[in-house]
């Protein structure tokens, strides 16, 4: 998707041979252009997969998630990472460790919001070492649900996150795949 290579070139920073920060335009700081151009590619990516709902994980995943449902016309649900007053009981979770944040999340989803006819699509802004998508993937298996794929926005090619998610046979469609950051330069696939 050259929208997303060429906001990665201009505005992406290279903190280190294994981190890209996007906050200028994907994580922090959203620009609602590109969101709507991500969701129409993921939409078509995935237009004629069944999907009856899309998963993310907050905060992060949620505007291109947003973007992709609206054009699909399906229901987005966001696995919290927090507690809350609302969400204390009938819940699927699993465990989540962040590469960025070098801590671990326990992520949730009502079970009224997830059933075993659902057909879900994974939508997040990064796979890296797949954890948080392998911590989606055992919510969704947990609702007895099958998972159609997964839309990243940005994968770093050089960790073996995709490795493991073709490996187990999921289908995975990455916008921009990144093979190196070395040096500080973005190199693509």
């Amino acid at each position: 998707m050259e929208a997303l290579h060429k906001k990665i070139r201009e505005e992406g920073i290279v903190l280190s041979d294994q981190v890209l920060k996007v906050d200028a335009f994907l994580n922090h700081q959203i620009d609602p252009v590109l969101m709507q151009q991500i969701g129409d590619e993921f939409a078509t990516l995935f237009a004629h997969s069944g999907i009856t709902k899309i998963v993310t994980i907050e905060a992060s995943g949620i505007a291109p998630a947003v973007m992709t449902g609206l054009k699909l016309g399906i229901p987005v649900i966001f696995a919290r990472k927090h507690q809350s007053l609302t969400l204390t009981e009938n819940l699927f979770s699993a465990n989540v460790f962040s590469f960025t944040k070098q801590t671990e999340s326990t992520i949730a989803i009502s079970t009224r919001h997830l059933t075993s006819s659902d057909r879900v699509l994974i939508i997040d802004d990064f796979l890296a070492n797949g954890k948080a998508s392998q911590a989606l993937i055992s919510i969704i298996k947990q609702a007895g649900a099958t998972v159609a794929g997964l839309g990243i926005v940005i994968e770093k090619s050089f960790q073996g996150g995709r490795a493991e998610l073709d490996a187990q046979g999921y289908r995975v469609e990455s916008l921009a795949r990144v093979k190196s950051l070395t040096g500080g330069v973005v190199t693509f696939v």
